[in-house]
Order: structure tokens, then C-alpha cells, then sequence
């Protein structure tokens, strides 16, 4: 494993957790590959940084039993962990929000060059979210 690679996203994902947006985006290119869940590609900081003001809008989360792996060459990584979260503002096409607390698995995939996220992936289900914040 890269040990480059896993402290960048450990950093990254130190920065979301701490909701450090300038740290956050600055360990991405400019043109970063933005695959959402279940959901568009988006191409560039500024869509991404688009993309977490919703999101930092609508939710409050910390990511927790994080595991990060890496290819030798330190060109892609993967990462598991858990989404803990509250639904803070009704986002549009889902669930109507009133503080709702969720704990999510999640992961993603990553491709990194010279030293940043050049391509993420997330995975998480949403039929669980959606059923978790519907109660």
C-alpha cells in the first residue's frame, strides 16, 4: 500500500469531518471526476464545491471506522467506513427532514494524481437511508 495516498484521503477525509471546505478542496485537480451515489458525473472544483454546500446545507455528518486501502503504485485507493448523520433540511425528491438521525455504510473509490483526488466514487444505499430518515 502507498502510504502518500492513504494520508491523503486521511486528510481528506479529516477536512470533511472537521468541515474544513478550504483544506477539503484544496486535495482536489481542478478538472476532479465527481461520481455521485446513484446519481450524475460532475467535472470540476467548482461543481464539487457546489455539490458539498448542498450537502453541508441539508446534513450534518461524521464519517467513523474509516478504512483506507491503497494500490502499491499509489494511483487509486478504496475507502469503507460509516456515515453518521442528521437530516437538517428537506433535499429535493427525498424524504421530507426534521432532524432525523442515520448511521450509513458507505465507501469509495478514488484515483489520485500528482498527490490529489483526481476521480471520486460513492457508494451507499439509498432504499436504507431513504427507509432510516422515513420513519
Amino acid at each position: 500500500m502507498n502510504q502518500n495516498t492513504i494520508n491523503l484521503i486521511e486528510q481528506y477525509y479529516a477536512a470533511f469531518n472537521s468541515a474544513d471546505m478550504e483544506t477539503f478542496l484544496s486535495l482536489l485537480t481542478d478538472d476532479v471526476i465527481h461520481d455521485i451515489n446513484q446519481g450524475k458525473r460532475e467535472i470540476g472544483k467548482e461543481a464539487f464545491s457546489r455539490f458539498m454546500a448542498c450537502m453541508n446545507f441539508n446534513y450534518k455528518e461524521q464519517l467513523v471506522d474509516m478504512v483506507i486501502m491503497a494500490t502499491p503504485d499509489g494511483s487509486r485507493a478504496a475507502a469503507e467506513f460509516v456515515v453518521l448523520g442528521k437530516y437538517l433540511k428537506s433535499d429535493e425528491g427525498l424524504p421530507a427532514a426534521n432532524g432525523q438521525e442515520y448511521k450509513l455504510p458507505a465507501g469509495a473509490f478514488f484515483e489520485i494524481c500528482e498527490n490529489k483526488v483526481a476521480r471520486i466514487t460513492n457508494y451507499y444505499n439509498l432504499e436504507d437511508w431513504i427507509a432510516q430518515v422515513s420513519d
